[in-house]
């Protein structure tokens, strides 16, 4: 059993180590590479002609929030981090409750097993780092190819409820404003997108999928 542990937490820190790489040193290089060609197939398809930079962003951002959460839906045991989720609550109430009746016994009791109530939640939760190192090579390009194309508009402004003219470069809050509409976009498409492949993965159907793509070891 502490191989097992060994061996998981070895990847865990191997899958860190990996994105970690691609983040300071790889992607500020080959991103903007990457980029450029995926411009080539992007602006044709989501490019407008720069007709309609806001849409461009609207589809960019359900283009990454799409792969997404189908890398997360895929490796992502949503049934088993439910469980441990509601596992983790029971026993969150369990230890205040004797905390709060003064029951010394009950309370060291209880913390002796949180070691293994968060290895639980962590195994549970380790299967949503494995798609981050093909996201950052897919998300990150489509930034800089955003960026790019918003920068070789005529035109760079859109029209809000509060202003006529609002440029996507401009800095309404920390970020600038296209970076916002994107963040927008994504968190509203994403959750629907979320929670709909959620739903489908407690399927048999989906099950029987993944079971053909990943064949269990012991097969």
């Amino acid at each position: 059993m502490r191989k097992l542990d060994n061996k998981a937490q070895g990847s865990n820190l191997l899958m860190l180590m990996i994105l970690m790489m691609l983040m300071l040193f790889i992607m500020p290089t080959l991103g903007p590479i990457l980029g450029y060609y995926f411009g080539l197939a992007l602006e044709p398809v989501i490019g407008f002609s720069g007709q309609f930079p806001v849409l461009t962003l609207l589809f960019a951002g359900m283009l990454v929030v799409t792969l997404s959460s189908l890398l997360t839906n895929f490796f992502t045991d949503w049934k088993r981090m439910g469980e441990s989720q509601e596992t983790s609550k029971a026993f969150q109430k369990e230890i205040t409750k004797a905390r709060k009746e003064g029951n010394t016994n009950r309370v060291n009791k209880l913390m002796k097993m949180q070691p293994e109530m968060m290895k639980k939640q962590t195994e549970a939760s380790s299967g949503m780092m494995k798609p981050m190192v093909f996201l950052i090579i897919f998300i990150w390009p489509i930034f800089m190819w955003l960026r790019v194309f918003l920068t070789n508009l005529p035109h760079h402004y859109f029209t809000a409820p509060w202003a006529n003219q609002v440029s996507f470069f401009s800095y309404p809050f920390l970020w600038q404003a296209w970076l916002w509409l994107y963040l927008i976009f994504s968190m509203v498409v994403g959750q629907v997108i979320r929670q709909g492949l959620k739903y489908i993965s407690w399927s048999d159907w989906w099950k029987n999928i993944k079971a053909k793509i990943r064949p269990s070891p012991n097969r």
